[in-house]
């Protein structure tokens, strides 16, 4: 029997790569950029509302407890590169593949906290489904469509989000197409004819987690997936990645722990039972903000504001989960001090500065919860310019800086 490995590298980039490649071998490309999450679907497209819609999307993921592992089959290599910004003009990251034969373009939601992807099918009026850009899919001009059959009738799906919002149809099967000759058959997905909430700036929802429904377990394990770039030079697992175990535990979401951040070059005096009790931290490309527990929270602002006490402070925009803002309009040079998070094993990410650190003059973390029980979140701002390595059959994920 062949060793099963499935490498998926998400890189969180600021233009487009390509990279060419076929069915059987080399990389394959899509192009991605931002949009915003499913679990806070009824959001206005400002970027308070986004960041609003991001704080109640990772409320709702650490209500969930812990997290995961990927799985997997065989197959060929597979890369997505990924950017920032784009036609969405929002916070988070979409994909387009092609959907059906002959392939139809769809931008999907790229969601590390998901598994079951869907699209919006036709027909489909105006108060099941939200309008979108792009036509809806129409899964009568496919000739690889088919419903996955169940008790003798069509399969139904139904997913109910953390704000209260649906998204309902037939459970079905299609041709999934990555890049140029790279296609995954028989790709189960949803096919949604009712929806309440989102708004028309994607088509659908890729899943990414790591349930059995999700991308990443209907694609082959010999396979290497990159999202957001160019695959490792040479190998799967090439050079300049550190790496951290996976907690195996639920399977939607990726988990690692958090041991230690330290700012300017110094490490902070977190206790180790701080990060302990918190059960963890989630890898996830949907949450924009980091999260940390309530004491590692406080230690890093201290810190970080000590730094900066240079600048004038702020009040925050309300209700967006900012919690230390600057005023820097009126510097032509600012020193923003570096952030690094370490992992177990020693795996250290040093974070971007000052775009890994700062969102619009604000420190890109806030605490999970009123104390250090809740899990942290690695939110998709300190993700910037990293490939996120996910090795699937070994259990662990590196990150490696300088990606873009």
């Amino acid at each position: 029997m062949a060793t099963s490995h499935l490498f998926v590298c998400i890189i969180l980039c600021t233009y487009y790569v390509a990279h060419g490649g076929d069915e059987h071998g080399g990389f394959a490309t899509v192009l991605t950029s931002r949009s915003f999450q499913p679990e806070a679907a009824v959001c206005s497209t400002s970027r308070g509302g986004l960041l609003r819609c991001s704080r109640a999307r990772a409320n709702y993921i650490t209500s969930q407890g812990t997290v995961t592992t990927l799985a997997a089959d065989d197959g060929a290599n597979v890369t997505i590169p990924a950017h920032l910004g784009g036609s969405v003009e929002s916070l988070e990251y979409v994909v387009t593949v092609g959907l059906g034969t002959p392939a139809v373009p769809q931008v999907l939601l790229m969601d590390t906290g998901s598994d079951l992807s869907w699209v919006q099918c036709a027909p489909c009026n105006s108060t099941a489904c939200y309008p979108q850009k792009d036509p809806l899919f129409d899964p009568s001009n496919s000739s690889t469509y088919a419903p996955i059959a169940g008790g003798g009738s069509q399969c139904a799906f139904a997913i109910e989000y953390g704000d209260g919002s649906h998204t309902r149809g037939v459970y079905s099967k299609e041709t999934l197409t990555l890049g140029p000759g790279v296609t995954v058959r028989d790709f189960h997905f949803g096919c949604a004819d009712d929806q309440d909430g989102s708004n028309g700036r994607y088509d659908g929802l890729l899943g990414l987690g790591g349930a059995p429904e999700s991308l990443m377990s209907q694609i082959s394990s010999a396979r290497f997936l990159a999202l957001g770039g160019a695959p490792p030079a040479g190998a799967n697992t090439s050079g300049g990645f550190v790496f951290t175990p996976i907690r195996v535990e639920v399977a939607t979401f990726c988990m690692v722990n958090l041991t230690g951040i330290s700012v300017g070059g110094k490490q902070l005096d977190i206790p180790p039972a701080v990060f302990s009790k918190s059960k963890g931290m989630i890898i996830d490309s949907g949450t924009v903000i980091t999260e940390l527990p309530h004491t590692a929270y406080a230690a890093l602002r201290s810190a970080f504001r000590g730094a900066m006490s240079a600048y004038p402070l702020i009040l925050p925009p309300p209700n967006q989960g900012l919690g230390t803002c600057y005023n820097l309009t009126s510097f032509s040079n600012v020193t923003v001090p570096t952030v690094a998070l370490t992992f177990d094993g020693g795996a250290t990410m040093e974070l971007d500065v000052p775009d890994g650190i700062l969102l619009e003059g604000c420190l890109a973390f806030q605490e999970s919860g009123p104390d250090d029980l809740f899990p942290g979140i690695l939110g998709n701002v300190n993700q910037r310019t990293f490939e996120v390595l996910y090795d699937v059959s070994h259990g662990k994920v590196g990150f490696r800086a300088g990606a873009c």
